[in-house]
């Protein structure tokens, strides 16, 4: 039987249609055929490792041995473990060229922002799944510097940080990379998010996590993090990260949960691994840092379903394993030919 459900507390819809029998075997056969095959690219003529510098525009952090450094034009700063820099082919410049279209009128405004680029590693090949423990956690700390960066500047109100990997997740290079756009307004998702949460008597997000604890949606926690799959999944396998202690955005991050999120991160990632074949996967924050009542949170979408006509007709998803069966197999609770 399949089952309309909604959102925990925001106007969204997904269909659980398991009866479209799928298991693990058939996601992990069509993420190798969609996931991370295409743009490929060797050591060779990679951009984004060490020892081509100088093929990417200046880096404005360079992370080296517990210290920040930047690019100038004397020095490029070389041997190091992370490396930020603004997009070659940016979506936002801070120096934005207005088109002149007709017809916009008032509604179009100069695409003012910030691109970076954030490469993981200078290391070609290597995964998030192949990073220790100290190394996630100190990509989790890069993550919060270069949030608190663009929160500094006055026209700033929003930092999209995500990261895509694979071609059907929209990575256009192989290179374990990350990217994060600053904007100079608030997404309609999270407009919409706040609404809702000031309906509420008290944070949804901090309700949700004590609920989904106990249930046989949860995956996973550790002293600071507690990870589970959404009742209200748009997609197979989709998973969401909380912090246990409300923080709105990853400025307000101690030490200690940026290292859980780091762990989880990484449990994640090589449950997908195991699982469903290293499918290509976005992950994605979501913040707020003038909106105290806001709960951080990061959610994980493996590429291995398509949006298709309903979905785009309706904003409605289908998703063909329950939730629950799939916080199962991400747990290592069910075998994998189930």
């Amino acid at each position: 039987m399949s089952e309309i459900r909604k959102h925990y507390f925001l106007p969204e819809y997904c269909i659980i249609a398991e009866e479209r029998g799928k298991r693990p075997s058939d996601f992990a056969d069509e993420a190798g055929d969609m996931g991370q095959k295409g743009q490929r690219s060797g050591p060779e003529n990679c951009a984004f490792c060490g020892g081509a510098e100088e093929k990417t525009p200046p880096a404005g952090a360079v992370y080296k041995e517990g210290r920040i450094f930047a690019d100038t034009k004397e020095k490029i700063v070389r041997k190091w473990d992370f490396r930020c820099f603004q997009n070659l082919f940016p979506a936002l410049s801070p120096i934005p060229a207005f088109s002149e279209l007709s017809g916009v009128g008032e509604d179009a405004s100069p695409g003012f922002g910030f691109h970076e680029v954030i490469v993981e590693s200078p290391v070609h090949g290597k995964k998030l799944s192949d990073f220790s423990a100290a190394e996630l956690s100190d990509l989790m700390q890069v993550y919060r510097d270069r949030v608190c960066h663009y929160r500094a500047h006055e026209s700033i109100r929003y930092v999209s940080l995500f990261k895509n990997s694979g071609e059907a997740a929209g990575a256009s290079l192989d290179h374990a990379h990350s990217q994060l756009l600053a904007l100079p307004l608030l997404p309609p998702l999270l407009k919409t998010e706040l609404q809702a949460i000031g309906k509420e008597e008290k944070c949804p997000y901090c309700a949700l996590l004590e609920k989904e604890k106990k249930s046989t949606r949860f995956i996973r926690e550790n002293r600071e993090c507690v990870a589970f799959t959404p009742y209200c999944s748009k997609s197979p396998f989709e998973v969401w990260v909380l912090p246990k202690k409300h923080v709105s955005y990853l400025g307000d991050c101690s030490k200690e949960i940026l290292s859980g999120l780091g762990e989880m991160i990484g449990y994640v990632l090589n449950s997908y691994g195991k699982v469903l074949g290293n499918p290509a996967y976005n992950y994605m924050f979501y913040q707020l840092f003038d909106s105290p009542e806001y709960h951080l949170n990061l959610r994980f979408l493996p590429r291995i379903s398509l949006i298709a006509g309903f979905e785009m007709n309706t904003g409605i998803y289908i998703n063909t394993i329950s939730p629950e069966r799939a916080a199962s197999y991400l747990r290592g609770d069910r075998p994998l030919d189930e």
